[in-house]
């Protein structure tokens, strides 16, 4: 090996690691998803997840194009994330770094906890084999489509 080159791992081996970021409705069932580097702090990326909720039909009226309250731990804790749902609108219950403790949101937290574990059964998802982010977030969405159907076809 000459001495100005250096020696790498394969892209491949270095470790495509990634975070699933996850809005689900009250009993778990996905309604947003979002995939992202490790290295992206988790802030960053709940107002595109919280932007890409579809619109949901409901029996009358106009179709709910957000949710009622979001539940979130301290990795949330930000005031221009506080301003921003509250601006569209939407209820939080965020813990406060430093003043609360995680363990009050147990009650809300298990449910995501639960979905993730169920994306975690996915063997595709468990550790990534794509290259491109499209096409992980691509089974990803994959994933939570058959975690809807399974749920609510039982």
């Amino acid at each position: 090996m000459a001495p100005w080159q250096t020696h790498r791992r394969p892209h491949r081996a270095q470790g495509c690691r990634v975070r699933i970021h996850l809005i689900t409705e009250r009993t778990g069932l996905p309604i947003s998803v979002g995939i992202s580097s490790v290295n992206l702090h988790d802030s960053q990326a709940l107002e595109p997840l919280v932007r890409g909720i579809p619109p949901i039909r409901s029996r009358r009226g106009p179709r709910r194009r957000r949710p009622a309250k979001l539940h979130a731990d301290k990795g949330y804790d930000y005031d221009h994330l506080r301003r921003w749902l509250r601006s569209r609108g939407i209820r939080h219950r965020i813990a406060r770094r430093g003043v609360e403790s995680s363990t009050r949101l147990g009650r809300h937290r298990w449910t995501i906890e639960r979905t993730m574990s169920w994306l975690g059964g996915c063997r595709r998802l468990h550790r990534r084999y794509e290259r491109k982010a499209e096409h992980f977030l691509a089974f990803t969405a994959i994933a939570c489509t058959l975690i809807c159907y399974r749920r609510l076809a039982a």
